[in-house]
């Protein structure tokens, strides 16, 4: 069985259980500087702004690394929610999409600019490029097998 065969028999797995409800699935918000950084102003802004961002199909639960520029990005939106998020390993996500894919209600995966585009090829979604140092604020939306892409600061598609 060629590689071409495997992709394709499990593109079709991976839609056979796709998640029904709404999965989410950004970048950390914009960081300062260093090896394990925290949000910097506009990010920590910006980190607000997620969390009235979800008007519908507000998230049950939140995926998120154990970096703080992860945690810091939903933290405002943990606390609204009164949602304890839920670390994962970003080098082994295998676990965390198993759990994404099993959960009932919209879910949240807050990823880095390395991760992002797999966990969405993962999900379902077009295997994009690692994200760029300045890709901020950039949500995929996985739906009934349609990937939309939006901006945080643009209104929650429906």
């Amino acid at each position: 069985m060629t590689k071409h065969s495997i992709a394709a028999i499990a593109g079709v797995f991976l839609a056979s259980v796709a998640h029904a409800a709404p999965v989410y699935v950004m970048r950390h918000l914009e960081r300062d500087a260093g090896k394990d950084p925290s949000l910097n102003a506009i990010g920590t802004k910006h980190s607000e702004e997620l969390a009235t961002w979800f008007r519908r199909d507000r998230p049950k639960a939140i995926f998120v690394t154990q970096f703080r520029r992860a945690q810091e990005t939903v933290a405002p939106l943990a606390k609204r929610l009164r949602i304890t998020p839920i670390r994962y390993d970003p080098g082994k996500p295998e676990a965390m999409l198993s759990q994404v894919k099993a959960s009932k209600g919209p879910v949240l995966i807050v990823g880095h600019s390395n991760t992002v585009p797999k966990i969405v090829e993962e999900l379902g979604g077009p295997a994009g490029p690692d994200l760029a140092d300045t890709d901020y604020g950039r949500i995929w939306i996985i739906r009934d097998g349609k990937v939309t892409v939006t901006e945080l600061g643009k209104p929650q598609p429906r």
